[in-house]
């Protein structure tokens, strides 16, 4: 399975693009391949993403705003997720990957 990141290639908001590119940029940093989804370029790739956040993490009012991750189908979380992920050193539990350690460590 690959980490999808839906982005906003459009989005006029700074605070939104700022977000996109640090997690573009944490994960090309780590080597961790991704693929962006870029959901102003594809009404079918918003949809899916629309539909594929479980109900409960969907804001009250609105869409959900980019960037949202995926692993394949599963859902991963938003930027505030993958923020609090990050600071306390989880990231690969957070994406379903297996740490970089573990994985060395293994023959």
């Amino acid at each position: 399975m690959v980490i999808r990141v839906f982005i906003a290639s459009s989005s006029g908001f700074v605070a939104i693009k700022k977000k996109q590119q640090d997690v573009v940029r944490f994960l090309e940093a780590n080597k961790i391949e991704f693929e962006e989804v870029d959901i102003t370029m594809s009404e079918e790739q918003r949809q899916w993403m629309y539909k594929n956040i479980p109900p409960e993490k969907k804001p009250a009012q609105g869409n959900p705003l980019p960037p949202q991750i995926f692993n394949g189908d599963r859902y991963c979380g938003d930027y505030d997720s993958f923020f609090e992920a990050k600071e306390s050193n989880t990231v690969y539990s957070f994406l379903g990957l297996k740490s970089r350690l573990a994985s060395k460590a293994e023959p």
